[in-house]
């Protein structure tokens, strides 16, 4: 290893770059600005010839080193990597200024140009990020601590964004399971979903909206009241936490609110939580967090912000590679198999929708096939629908860069059932009785025509 040789212009800049705190593998330099103090700045030494090749020779720099340059005058910038470069023409430059940019600077085989005080400026808004979500930790601890029994709630059919945030919310609360379970009106089906659920022992109990009574609180994550329907529950329109990523709604109330639609997954918010707590991360808690954001921007491949890349990078340091392959890879149902075959024996991309029906399915098995649905050519839409019980439940994929998943769900149930979802993603619910007082039957061609119609109806509309 080398040395990181600092040559700064003038007194200030050097003491500037001191009070940052200098690294002990770091050679400090100054040269002087005329009519400015001789005073030399704590821990460094001058240039006495300023910049020239010679000057720079006397540091003896040797192969490995690197110098960086601090200035703020671009003569002096393109003067001393003239210096630099007759000296130690091996050496790396790094050019640390806000007001030269990089077309001002000589050709360089190796330099780069970075900020100085935006460097600083940019750890700052860090810091002050920390501590925005280290007082919302506070607000929610001081709100919750009383309560009894918190009930966690989380969207039917529990995905891994929202078991995730379910179990590190309750973490970061300080509580167990008995004073704070998750809980979902609907169980967890999708068999990833579920080997997530048995790989990190989480466990989501499935609750009638009679059963929250019992609860002396309820916290959403990942999820508003309003996906409960036009008319949710008395007990969720008024609640104590709502955490989450998606866009936000209307008609209910929360003490505490917390919603980021620019961020990819709301387990992005939880692990900004635990950062700025400190809180010890196991590698289970990564793993669950990991995951949650990895499933819900596709591997960060999907409407993700620069705030899940950082949260991805830092969970994935203490993260189990081991529990994570067990989610990955589950077993899949060959009755689900069989209804894949079925449905694309009969399939076509018209104006580029995808609809597969798949019959009668485990839920578990439509947005599987909504996921394998948009691989095919000219697709831009893709659309499995299956009846499950007595509804007619189907997944709905895009490719991103057309009208939002979720608006369109929402105008083809309209009326008839419940829907939502992200931009690329959503899914819908119809009851059959519903369907069949507008369609007359719940026949496969009859569910395929209706669904190709309303959902071109409503991407053109």
């Amino acid at each position: 290893m080398g040395r990181r040789i600092i040559v700064c212009d003038g007194a200030e800049l050097a003491r500037l770059w001191g009070r940052i705190g200098a690294a002990d593998d770091e050679v400090l330099t100054w040269i002087p600005r005329e009519k400015e103090s001789r005073a030399r700045p704590p821990g460094f030494h001058a240039l006495q010839q300023g910049r020239s090749a010679e000057s720079i020779s006397r540091l003896e720099p040797e192969d490995g080193d690197e110098f960086a340059l601090v200035s703020e005058d671009a003569p002096f910038i393109r003067a001393t990597i003239s210096a630099i470069d007759e000296a130690a023409p091996w050496a790396p430059v790094l050019v640390l200024s806000d007001k030269v940019d990089s077309d001002e600077l000589p050709e360089h085989p190796c330099l780069l140009r970075a900020g100085l005080r935006s460097l600083i400026r940019d750890d700052i808004d860090q810091e002050f990020s920390h501590l925005a979500n280290l007082q919302r930790v506070v607000d929610l601890r001081n709100l919750i601590e009383p309560l009894d029994k918190l009930g966690i709630m989380l969207q039917p059919d529990p995905d891994p964004d929202g078991i995730a945030c379910g179990y590190a919310l309750r973490l970061l609360l300080g509580r167990k399971r008995p004073t704070a379970p998750l809980i979902s009106f609907g169980e967890v089906k999708r068999p990833e979903n579920r080997a997530m659920v048995e790989a990190l022992g989480i466990d989501v109990r499935t609750v009638t909206p009679e059963e929250l009574e019992e609860f002396d609180g309820l916290a959403l994550v990942d999820v508003q009241p309003t996906v409960f329907g036009e008319s949710p529950p008395e007990r969720v329109r008024s609640v104590d936490v709502v955490i989450d990523h998606h866009p936000e709604r209307n008609g209910y109330q929360a003490t505490i609110r917390d919603i980021r639609p620019s961020y990819g997954s709301t387990a992005t918010i939880l692990t900004e939580y635990i950062r700025a707590v400190g809180m010890e991360i196991n590698p289970r808690l990564a793993t669950a967090l990991v995951y949650g954001i990895k499933s819900d921007t596709q591997l960060l491949g999907r409407e993700t912000s620069r705030q899940d890349i950082a949260a991805f990078s830092y969970l994935h340091a203490f993260h189990s590679p081991a529990i994570l392959r067990r989610i990955e890879r589950p077993q899949l149902p060959s009755d689900g198999l069989r209804a894949l075959g079925r449905a694309l024996s009969n399939t076509t991309v018209e104006e580029g929708i995808h609809l597969l029906v798949l019959g009668r399915v485990r839920e578990d098995v439509i947005p599987q096939v909504a996921d394998l649905g948009l691989q095919a050519e000219g697709a831009e839409w893709a659309i499995a629908a299956g009846i499950v019980n007595s509804d007619l439940v189907f997944s709905v994929r895009n490719v991103g860069h057309v009208r939002a998943a979720g608006e369109v769900v929402r105008a083809v149930v309209e009326g008839l059932g419940v829907g939502g979802g992200h931009r690329s993603m959503a899914k819908g619910i119809i009851p059959l009785k519903a369907f069949r007082e507008v369609y007359g039957n719940t026949r496969r061609e009859t569910i395929r025509t209706a669904l190709l119609d309303a959902f071109l109806n409503a991407i053109q509309g």
